[in-house]
């Protein structure tokens, strides 16, 4: 059974026209979940709060056509995001998806594959010979629908044949049986986002527990991707320190003997006016950490401004998780710690 399961499917009429369209079409009819064929905007509930439409949204799949050809950039770690899918069925209270997709976070599935993958290869012809790297995760978790699209295994097939190319995503998810028997070539990169298990249970809905994220880690790295590890957000609670040496150790002892080396990007907890006014309604009981007088206002490089820890509380972070992952997993790199 896949980790989601939408509980409707809006198909646009185009996208009925390509082959994965057509496909998914017949899966979910076959399944008895609805499926409604439409034309022009995607149609909203416009009778529902914002609460129901936003939970009610992130329990649909949209399947369409993208239509614009340009990718967005997705810097400083690659050169352009891949369109493949927008949106996660996660209920992750902290996401930052409440700031860039708030109002409408609906799963969207492209099934104009081939095209996005031809813009990529076109992406990278002009800027050969230094190599282009895409990212496949900037909005949405792609491994929550990869058992119904297959889209990443196409998509890591297909940048294993490109040269002067390479690819990265994140995850929470666990689907990647579909992804074991890839010819990767190691040109992509894998990263799981783990967290400790009280941020998980308190404020990760709807997303897989840490042993079985562990588990689908250990799975690829048997198969030898390039793996990495995002420790975010990290959370400042009485028992941080704790938790967070206890989920680098069951990390340790859990991957096969002998894999890696690993990447670590380790995040700390931040939020923007927006995303916190999205969450306040969507989760109106929620216990996030969200006083501002508690935290340092930054500006972030897309222009809007963040709340993150004090100098004080970010320099005792860092260094815990400097040490600590030393300690467990002395080849690996820490890349940053924000």
């Amino acid at each position: 059974m896949p980790s989601f399961v939408p509980t409707r499917v809006l198909i646009s009429r185009d996208a009925l026209g390509y082959p994965l369209g057509a496909r998914l079409a017949d899966v979910f009819a076959g399944r008895k979940i609805p499926v409604t064929v439409y034309k022009g905007r995607i149609p909203s509930a416009s009778r529902m709060s914002f609460r129901e439409r936003y939970l009610r949204s992130k329990r649909t799949m949209v399947v369409l056509v993208r239509q614009a050809r340009e990718f967005q950039t997705c810097k400083p770690s690659a050169h352009y995001q891949l369109p493949l899918v927008s949106g996660c069925p996660g209920l992750c209270q902290y996401c930052y998806l409440n700031t860039n997709l708030g109002r409408a976070p609906y799963i969207k599935v492209y099934v104009n594959v081939d095209e996005i993958l031809e813009q990529a290869a076109e992406y990278v012809r002009v800027r050969a010979p230094e190599t282009t790297v895409f990212e496949g995760a900037a909005t949405s978790d792609p491994v929550a629908v990869e058992a119904w699209t297959g889209s990443l295994a196409r998509a890591i097939g297909f940048f294993a044949r490109l040269e002067n190319a390479a690819f990265r995503f994140a995850t929470k998810y666990t689907d990647v049986d579909g992804l074991l028997d890839v010819d990767h070539r190691g040109k992509t990169a894998i990263r799981f986002s783990i967290n400790s298990d009280f941020a998980i249970d308190t404020y990760e809905q709807g997303a897989p527990s840490l042993d079985n994220r562990i588990r689908a880690a250990a799975k690829v790295a048997t198969a030898h991707y390039p793996m990495g590890f995002l420790i975010a957000p990290v959370f400042m609670f009485e028992e941080w320190r704790a938790q967070y040496e206890d989920l680098l150790r069951r990390l340790h002892l859990r991957l096969p003997a002998g894999s890696g080396p690993f990447t670590f990007e380790v995040i700390s907890h931040r939020f923007t006016a927006r995303a916190k006014s999205v969450i306040q309604e969507v989760y109106p009981d929620t216990s996030l950490p969200l006083a501002e007088s508690e935290r340092r206002f930054k500006y972030g490089q897309f222009g809007y401004g963040k709340y993150v820890y004090p100098d004080d509380a970010m320099t005792e972070l860092t260094e815990f998780f400097r040490e600590r992952i030393a300690a467990y997993f002395p080849d690996s790199t820490v890349l940053y710690v924000i």
